[in-house]
């Protein structure tokens, strides 16, 4: 048995407009290199500079103030990602700190690297005392 509408619930359709339809498909404004680093679409910014300021508890407009080409819609995007794939992405950073932990070490293994260093070490050093 169908309930009869009340003449008031009956008229609603003719006085209402006819509402836009929203999509809900947005997508992220990210985009993995070959090398395997996500970056903020057109910018050099990447995914763990974002995530590693929005940790330390920055707002998308303070993370704005220190990456002017990034537009807030990109930072919320990014934010909103990290929150919805946050498993995901913190294997990613994972990952990448084991990467980054590799690469010092084999550029601090090579003797260039020492003899390099040690001469910052001796400039800073009379530059101080200067």
């Amino acid at each position: 048995m169908v309930p009869e509408l009340s003449p008031i619930k009956a008229g609603l359709n003719d006085i209402m407009p006819v509402v836009k339809q929203l999509t809900f498909n947005q997508t992220a404004p990210l985009h993995q290199e070959d090398t395997g680093t996500v970056r903020i679409i057109g910018s050099r910014v990447t995914l763990d500079t974002v995530v590693a300021a929005f940790k330390r508890g920055a707002t998308a407009e303070q993370i704005q103030d220190s990456f002017p080409s990034l537009s807030l819609v990109q930072i919320y995007g990014t934010i909103a990602y990290y929150l919805s794939h946050e498993a995901d992405v913190e294997v990613y950073l994972s990952e990448r700190q084991v990467e980054a932990e590799a690469i010092r070490v084999q550029i601090e293994s090579r003797p260039q690297y020492k003899e390099f260093r040690e001469k910052l070490r001796r400039r800073r050093s009379e530059l101080i005392d200067a």
